[in-house]
C-alpha cells in the first residue's frame, strides 16, 4: 500500500482542503494518509515554511498547496 504524507500547520485552510481531497480519492486508489503538523518542529518549519500543505507519496515530494486529483491519481497508480 502506498503512503501519502501531508505536512501541514494547525488552522491551515489549504491543508484541510488537501486532506479532504485526498480522503475522497481513497475510493479510487489504495493508499494510506498520514498528516504531520510542522508546528513546533523547527527542522520541518525551516524545510517547508509557508509551502504547506506539502504532499509526499512514499516519502517523495509530489505537490505543494493544492492537490490536483487527476495528477495525484496518475502518480499514485504508477509503480
Amino acid at each position: 500500500m502506498r503512503q501519502v504524507t501531508i505536512y501541514s500547520r494547525s488552522g491551515c485552510h489549504l491543508c484541510e482542503v488537501a486532506h479532504q481531497t485526498l480522503t475522497s480519492l481513497q475510493s479510487q486508489a489504495d493508499f494510506e494518509i498520514e498528516e504531520l503538523l510542522i508546528d513546533g518542529n523547527q527542522e520541518l518549519i525551516e524545510l517547508y515554511g509557508e509551502q504547506v500543505p506539502v504532499i509526499q507519496i512514499d516519502g517523495k515530494p509530489h505537490d505543494y498547496f493544492r492537490v490536483d486529483p487527476e495528477r495525484f491519481l496518475k502518480a499514485i497508480n504508477q509503480r
